[in-house]
């Protein structure tokens, strides 16, 4: 089968052939018809610390993807061929105390599909049908193949409530345009994006922010004092966009922070967050699975939103192609066809 894998511990990815997996009782094979490309997939293609220290070559990566069962395990009942269906890519052990109070996306023993085992960048993927997620057939592939991202911006936008407040989402990457859009129709009193990329800003203002702002030639705390921010949301993992969103934020006010930074962030704990008695959250993931079925109402309700988001639909096989694009900040999200 066709797949585009990690081959050694270098920069880039190959395309190759790999064998056909074995389904066991309680799992199912989909043949792949969608894939989007991943901040996570772009870590492992430049091949940075992050993925020095987690990825073990060869591995066949990617793990947002939409497509349809094509077999299922004998004890699988829930699911029939032919079915379309996405899937949540944290494997979890189901047992442990996170599992079974709720908060499963943080088990220890969580197992990535395209970081930890066979990812979905490839024609045919095995995965437990208890991690599968049907999905609605109002639902375009392209938009499907992408809930994955998709919960993670939701995740954040709904870690504290937003309605009615000002909300600041620092970094605005596909995941952060995505918050802008969900901010907004949770209803957001006002959304500011924070973004050095013109290109981003511009789609930033077409998904309904209110204000969009260049932290390399404008003054961020200056510029909100007309509306203060209570909720910020970060989305970029660069430490001065941290510290400025949190100098931007009210007295009181709350951080979701789900960016990863690349290297430990240094800040004043006191100025910053102690005396001015904020509250700040980390977000990992997506809650499994309130987040998909909040994911699923907006997307069915907002397809034009994720219509600008989507900004680039590839052949698999052109797959170089599309990570040029992400590299050189000329796409939002790529998703790849293996139709």
């Amino acid at each position: 089968m066709f797949a585009i894998a990690k081959p050694e511990p270098a920069k880039g990815l190959v395309a190759t052939d790999v064998s056909q997996v074995t389904v066991r009782t309680d799992e199912v094979r989909i043949g792949v018809t969608h894939a989007g490309i991943c901040g996570t997939d772009m870590h492992i293609y430049q091949w940075d610390d992050w993925a020095k220290g987690r990825i073990k070559p060869p591995l066949v990566i990617g793990h947002e993807f939409v497509g349809e069962i094509i077999e299922v395990g004998s004890s699988v009942t829930e699911y029939s061929i032919g079915q379309r269906v996405s899937a949540e890519c944290h494997i979890v052990c189901g047992v442990c105390t996170l599992c079974r109070t709720g908060r499963a996306h943080l088990c220890d023993n969580t197992n990535i599909v395209g970081v930890d085992r066979q990812g979905a960048f490839c024609e045919e993927l095995v995965i437990p049908a208890r991690n599968l997620w049907p999905i609605n057939s109002k639902i375009a592939d392209s938009h499907a193949a992408i809930f994955d991202p998709l919960g993670n911006a939701m995740h954040t936008v709904t870690t504290h409530p937003v309605a009615g407040q000002n909300v600041l989402i620092s970094g605005a990457g596909a995941i952060g345009l995505a918050a802008v859009a969900m901010a907004k129709a949770n209803g957001a009193l006002t959304v500011t994006v924070v973004e050095p990329n013109a290109y981003k800003r511009e789609i930033a203002d077409t998904l309904g922010a209110d204000l969009t702002l260049d932290p390399t030639k404008d003054d961020v705390v200056a510029a909100v004092k007309s509306h203060i921010p209570t909720v910020l949301l970060e989305m970029s993992g660069n430490e001065q966009a941290l510290i400025t969103g949190l100098n931007a934020l009210e007295k009181g006010g709350k951080a979701a922070l789900l960016g990863i930074p690349s290297k430990p962030v240094s800040l004043d704990l006191a100025e910053l967050v102690i005396f001015k008695g904020l509250t700040l959250s980390g977000v990992i993931g997506r809650k499994m699975f309130e987040t998909w079925y909040q994911v699923d109402n907006f997307v069915c309700h907002n397809p034009d939103a994720i219509d600008h988001i989507v900004t680039h639909t590839l052949p698999a096989t052109e797959f170089q192609e599309a990570f040029n694009f992400l590299e050189q900040g000329k796409a939002i999200k790529a998703v790849l066809s293996f139709k």
